[in-house]
């Protein structure tokens, strides 16, 4: 029983204990009035009646005849009048046949009076003696009245005091609902703050879990800070704050590799002769041309969403840009960018070499890199400012159109030319946590299955993946139900498709009832979730009662955004692959996602890695305490 049913409870049984104690006192005690009011009158008018008979010398017949006359009047039960003898002279009785109250009440509360006696006196002589009893009718009629009026009172007083008792509880139940939900966030893992109730007690508590949340949070964010300081010492620059080649060399392989990858673009810039711009310049003027190079290389590369920009050694950048494919006029602007960048370090000097070309997803990071970097050293035979394009992939068959891939789409799902590619995400010990699956399309009956990158970025272009978000956690479902035995399956969401009200209300729709909803993980990229954070938190909360796992994937790249997670309340992560990549002999790295794997801990997320390619790898995790992985080196226990 709830708290509040408890105290409503209790203040029921305490009111209808004091409402029942004080009408049965009440009653008592008009009771015992009635009867000693009764008795007085008896004793009264017996004495009033041996008078009045005494003073007229009295006879039998005048006595009959009198105590016919005030018997008749109706107020007496018995009269009665004997001689000294004890034989009765004259006596009616009244069997009390009408009765002005309740046979239950007056059986239940009996008025008991004593009868009134005198002696009726014949000069000096005893003529005989009354006895007397008076009709208790009225007094039960007078009784009755007084008590439906006590319990007419008390019920109304009982009323307004339930009604000012539930505004009493009402009052108190809004701020510890407030606690309570606070509390329940925390186990969520989710730091809110409420505001102070009046209620002096709760407000004490309500100061006390603020506190905590507070001191939570300030412990969460100062940790942040010191991780994303060793994030970036261990990945970044410290001269021109770009990318260093181990974290740019991981980021490249999963644009390339990945299964939802979409290809892209990769570039590398030389600056020109570094080693004699360092002898002319010297060393401090060198590292201010290093930075406004790598300025330019950044400022490019904030234009696009996911671009990343690198040093790969100390004259050599390198700009990727996933998902997009650029122009000859785009690698011309970065290539002026870059040379004006230079100029006034070097004026009337050769300065900037680069080389770029589009990638398809599929071509190894290494083919990739030589290929542009061939392309580099054609630039640099030339000897002057110059740039080449590298032709690294062309697809014939590609759909030329969004009108075509919209057809090709939907033609796709309408047939049901649809399924599931999954590979294993396990434990560090080998048991199957989830198998994470992406969508395969066919474009035709007897045409290849599809990859997700291929059609996924066309895909957000014209809003169609709610429709094959939905179709794929169907597939998942159905999966589920016919392999009970199967740990559980986990769906990647895109960022569109999270920010419709319509598909998260589609979604819980389906997953409500659904009896394999428990072993359904669903997930959200890293950026996706920060640039639609409100989105996600609705996403959160609108599915947190069907008991669905929520995670996001991709996580790390912009871990500096991480106090903005503070309040959601998801249950994992999966790391970036680009933190994974040589992590064996990445010492920084290891002590950040050490920090990560600690921090999401103490708020009991789950931490898997992607992308892990070596047994190394996996048991450098080991060490620092996640608890999963997923990529090459990971085998399927099925």
């Amino acid at each position: 029983m709830s708290m509040y049913r408890q105290l409503w409870l209790a203040f029921v049984v305490s009111m209808l204990l004091a409402l029942t104690g004080g009408l049965l006192a009440s009653v008592l005690s008009a009771r015992q009035y009635l009867a000693e009011q009764l008795t007085m009158k008896n004793k009264d008018n017996a004495n009033a009646l041996a008078l009045s008979l005494s003073q007229n010398d009295p006879d039998p017949v005048a006595v009959d005849l009198v105590v016919a006359s005030m018997f008749d009047s109706g107020n007496y039960a018995l009269i009665r009048i004997t001689d000294p003898t004890g034989k009765v002279i004259a006596e009616r009785i009244d069997a009390m046949a009408r009765k002005d109250a309740p046979d239950w009440f007056v059986a239940s509360l009996p008025i008991q009076s004593l009868p009134g006696e005198a002696l009726i006196l014949r000069g000096w002589k005893q003529f005989g003696k009354v006895t007397l009893i008076s009709h208790s009718r009225f007094a039960y009629a007078a009784l009755w009245k007084s008590v439906y009026e006590m319990m007419s009172a008390l019920a109304l007083a009982g009323l307004l005091g339930g009604i000012l008792g539930s505004m009493v509880l009402r009052r108190l139940r809004s701020p510890l609902n407030s606690v309570i939900e606070q509390a329940v966030a925390i186990t969520q893992r989710r730091f809110v703050t409420i505001e102070e109730p009046a209620v002096p007690e709760l407000r004490q508590l309500a100061r006390a879990m603020n506190a905590s949340v507070i001191r939570l949070q300030s412990m969460f964010e100062d940790e942040a800070q010191r991780l994303e300081a060793m994030r970036r010492e261990a990945n970044y620059d410290q001269l021109t704050g770009l990318a260093n080649r181990g974290y740019f060399m991981g980021r490249l392989q999963e644009a390339a590799q990945a299964d939802d990858s979409s290809g892209g673009m990769f570039c590398i810039a030389r600056l020109a002769n570094l080693r004699e711009v360092n002898q002319a310049l010297g060393r401090r003027d060198t590292d201010q041309l290093l930075k406004a190079f790598a300025a330019a290389l950044a400022q490019t590369a904030s234009h696009y969403p996911e671009a990343i920009a690198a040093r790969l050694n100390g004259a050599d950048f390198a700009l990727l840009v996933p998902g997009l494919s650029w122009t000859r006029d785009e690698a011309d602007d970065l290539l002026q960018a870059l040379a004006k960048a230079a100029a006034p370090y070097r004026p009337q000097h050769v300065n900037t070499w680069l080389a770029c070309g589009n990638f398809p997803s599929g071509l190894d990071s290494e083919t990739i890199l030589a290929q542009v970097d061939l392309a580099l050293a054609a630039v640099e035979a030339k000897g002057h400012n110059g740039l080449c394009v590298a032709e690294l992939y062309h697809d014939e068959n590609a759909p030329r159109g969004t009108e075509e891939w919209s057809r090709l789409i939907h033609r796709a799902l309408d047939n049901h030319w649809i399924r599931l590619a999954s590979f294993p995400v396990t434990t560090l010990d080998g048991r199957l946590l989830h198998r994470e699956c992406s969508l395969r399309l066919m474009f035709d009956a007897q045409g290849e299955w599809q990859p997700a990158g291929r059609f996924l970025p066309v895909a957000e272009r014209l809003r169609l993946t709610p429709k094959l978000d939905l179709s794929a956690i169907v597939l998942g479902l159905e999966e589920l139900e016919v392999q009970p035995q199967l740990s559980g399956l986990a769906i990647n969401l895109s960022a569109s498709s999270i920010q419709s009200s319509e598909f998260r209300q589609q979604l819980r729709e389906l997953l409500q009832y659904h009896p394999a909803r428990s072993r359904l993980w669903l997930e959200v990229s890293e950026a996706g979730v920060l640039a639609h954070l409100d989105a996600f938190a609705a996403l959160c909360n609108e599915l947190r009662p069907v008991s669905c796992k929520i995670g996001i994937e991709h996580f790390g790249r912009q871990f500096s955004e991480i106090g903005r997670l503070h309040k959601i309340g998801f249950d994992y992560l999966k790391v970036d692959a680009s933190f994974i990549h040589g992590l064996a002999g990445n010492v920084g790295n290891q002590s950040f996602l050490r920090g990560l794997s600690s921090i999401a801990h103490g708020i009991d997320l789950r931490v898997i890695a992607e992308g892990v390619s070596t047994q190394e790898e996996l048991q450098t995790l080991q060490a620092i305490g996640f608890d999963g992985a997923t990529g090459p080196a990971v085998k399927d226990p099925a």
